[in-house]
């Protein structure tokens, strides 16, 4: 169990957690259903999620560089700082119907989501190392909460405006950052700055030569790719197939639950079995995923292909993170997270700006197929590793 102490700053995070999912969750369910209504070209329907994702890989960096400097604490209020942005610029844009604009405030909305990714990490610092499993999947265990949060506030505001839909969805969504910053008040997440006399660890040229992060860093990459990939045209492509937006909201629901409702045993499962086993158990069920995505266009399909892509991201995500917690002391935390997130990040971009593409000119049976091949090498990189390690500990 964890410590009373720290299980009270582990739930805080895990509050904000949900009060901050709701920000990307709006942005998943509606940025590529407004960027149809706004963009010049059906091609570019996505355009919005793609420079989400890619202020999320901008700014992982920059964050980690805060979080060293001045702590846990400043960086998360950068963080709901440009929640707020996004959320009051999207609206703007609505109003005003532009879709330049609207694009333009999805960097504000990725930098918020990378400042929030890294609640994970905060929950781990704050407890012994033997329950960092927990505190992981107890942090990721709010995004429930947002996942029944996120698809209601578009169901319940994206009419509310009548001549600007979806404005009023992106105000709420700026008063739920407002929330999350009001969570986060007062809680204590450290990494503490570092001090003169503290060791910076060692260069970031061994990290990139072990193993096992690498692993770790495929792993994820495959699994947040993919999720996004996906996730990224899958409300269009509903929107595409006829299905009513409450049916595509409810499908949005359900995926973002499935994503971390399992968040409740994750841990405890890595704490059993080990991150190994858990990772390709996630990448098993993304492959399942893509199965369901091939197999028709049915709400069925939609749905069950969007429910077991979010399990396939919980155990894929939470495993591979897991593994990067093995890689680092504490004073090389901070570089070794930022660079993990930098790749992964940057890595979804390209699946972001493919996808929207691949939809309007060869359909969703396409994007769902080409989740494969991927799948396969990170199968093949976790159980390289452990081969490797195996034969690591007979020679011993």
């Amino acid at each position: 169990m964890l410590g009373l102490s720290s299980n009270r700053h582990v739930l805080r995070l895990s509050l904000a957690q949900a009060l901050a999912g709701a920000n990307s969750t709006v942005v998943y369910a509606t940025a590529a259903i407004v960027g149809n209504l706004l963009a010049p070209q059906p091609s570019l329907a996505t355009l919005p999620i793609s420079i989400f994702v890619l202020g999320m890989a901008l700014s992982t960096l920059p964050v980690g560089a805060i979080i060293k400097r001045y702590g846990r604490v400043p960086a998360f209020f950068v963080g709901n700082a440009c929640g707020v942005a996004m959320g009051l610029l999207a609206a703007l844009a609505l109003v005003i119907h532009s879709f330049s604009l609207f694009t333009f405030a999805m960097i504000f909305g990725g930098a918020y989501n990378a400042v929030v990714l890294t609640f994970r990490f905060a929950a781990a610092e704050c407890v012994s190392p033997a329950d960092r499993p927990k505190a992981l999947s107890t942090v990721l265990a709010g995004g429930v909460l947002a996942g029944v949060l996120g698809p209601q506030l578009v169901t319940g505001t994206m009419n509310v405006w009548p001549p600007y839909a979806y404005a009023a969805t992106y105000l709420a969504a700026a008063a739920v950052a407002v929330l999350s910053a009001g969570v986060l008040a007062g809680g204590r997440f450290d990494y503490a700055p570092k001090s003169a006399a503290r060791q910076e660890g060692r260069p970031v040229s061994v990290f990139l030569r072990d193993a096992r992060l690498i692993v770790a860093m495929l792993c994820g990459v495959v699994t947040y790719m993919l999720m996004n990939f996906m996730m990224t045209s899958a409300p269009l492509a509903m929107e595409l197939c006829g299905i009513p937006r409450q049916r595509a909201n409810v499908g949005i629901e359900l995926h973002v639950v499935a994503m971390y409702a399992p968040s409740f045993f994750t841990g405890r499962l890595i704490s059993r079995f080990g991150a190994y086993p858990v990772v390709m158990v996630g990448l098993a069920l993304t492959a399942c995923a893509a199965l369901a995505g091939m197999a028709g266009v049915s709400v069925g399909h939609f749905w069950l292909a969007l429910v077991l892509l979010g399990l396939g991201w919980n155990f894929g995500f939470l495993g591979a993170s897991a593994m990067v917690l093995t890689c680092h002391s504490a004073e090389e935390a901070p570089r070794v997270q930022s660079i993990n997130d930098f790749v992964v990040f940057g890595a979804m971009v390209i699946g972001s700006f493919a996808s929207g593409s691949l939809l309007t000119s060869m359909g969703w049976t396409t994007v769902t197929g080409l989740m494969l091949p991927p799948l396969a090498i990170g199968l093949i990189g976790v159980v390289w590793l452990q081969w490797a390690r195996a034969g690591n500990k007979s020679r011993a």
